[in-house]
Formats: structure tokens, sequence, C-alpha cells
């Protein structure tokens, strides 16, 4: 199985970029870094110009879209592996148990009912994220419509996402 770390989010609201963010002394990117460490293969996909200092290299998006699409698509075709297990660096309370949950549920794409992400896919969704990234389509729950999707319940309180500092200082 493929781990993909997305790290290349705009991050508007949180005002610098999310993944250099600090909880307890690690920064987010280090946190879905070690949250992969189950994983065969490790990808961190974003955007190579934001230079961002990452203990691990950053496989370039392709893409001038700051989107999630993008990085899973990215993270897709450069997987090793047919299911990839995707996580957002703004989800630090996702664990491996519920990565590897959502892989083994996994038809064309495993999410909770929240939204695909995190999620796991596998290449066969591939086609459809390229597809809707070509038309210019950037939601990722869109370019999912189409896919065989299995919906998987997750506890909410481990989709906890970091927007902004205040909920940065709520972790």
């Amino acid at each position: 199985m493929t781990g993909v770390l997305l790290v290349g989010g705009a991050s508007r609201r949180f005002g610098s970029p999310k993944a250099l963010a600090r909880v307890h002394g690690r920064t987010l990117a280090e946190i879905g870094w070690e949250t992969l460490a189950f994983c065969d293969e490790r990808i961190a996909a974003g955007k190579t110009a934001d230079g961002l200092e990452l203990p691990f290299p950053v496989l370039d998006d392709g893409t001038e879209i700051r989107a999630p699409i993008a990085g899973v698509a990215a993270g897709l075709r450069a997987a090793a592996h047919d299911v990839a297990v995707v996580l957002p660096v703004d989800t630090p309370r996702v664990d491996a148990t519920t990565l590897r949950l959502l892989a083994q549920r996994c038809a064309d794409a495993a999410f909770p009912p929240t939204g695909p992400l995190p999620g796991a896919y596998r290449k066969t969704a591939l086609p459809a994220l390229e597809a809707a990234l070509a038309a210019g389509e950037l939601a990722l729950w869109k370019a999912t419509e189409g896919l065989d999707v299995i919906q998987v319940d997750v506890d909410p309180a481990l989709l906890a996402n970091v927007n902004t500092p205040d909920d940065l200082a709520f972790l």
C-alpha cells in the first residue's frame, strides 16, 4: 500500500503553510508522515516551488492548481501500489488504524461520509480524477461521483481539521 501525504494546500485561512505548523513540538507534516509509516511506500505530494523545509522529499503535483484533487492524482500516478491511502496534512488526529480500515474497504475509493479526505483510492479512480482536473472541476467529492465509493464510518473526533490558528490551538 502507498501512503500519500498532501502538503500543498494554499493555507489561506491559516496564514502560513500548515505543513510547518507545530503541535507538541512536531510539525503537522511530521505527524502525518509518521502516521503513514505503516505503508510500504510513502509519497508527500505538493508544490516543490513552495520550498517547504521538510524532512522528506515532496513530489510536485505538476499543476498550478491549489486543490487536494491535484495531490491525490499525482500520488496515485506515482504510487507503486494499486491502493493508496491519502492523508491531508491538516488532519493530525487520523490514525493508522483508520487508514487501514479505509484501505480494506476500498472499491475505487473509500472515505468517511463527511467527505473524500482522508480516503483510500485505487488506481482505477485515476482516470476520473484526471478527467475532472482537465475539465477544471476541483472538487474531489464531485470527481468521485461516478466511482464505486464505499463510505466508512470514522470517529468524527479523528477528523478534526486544522484550518485556522485557533483550530491548531484547540488541538
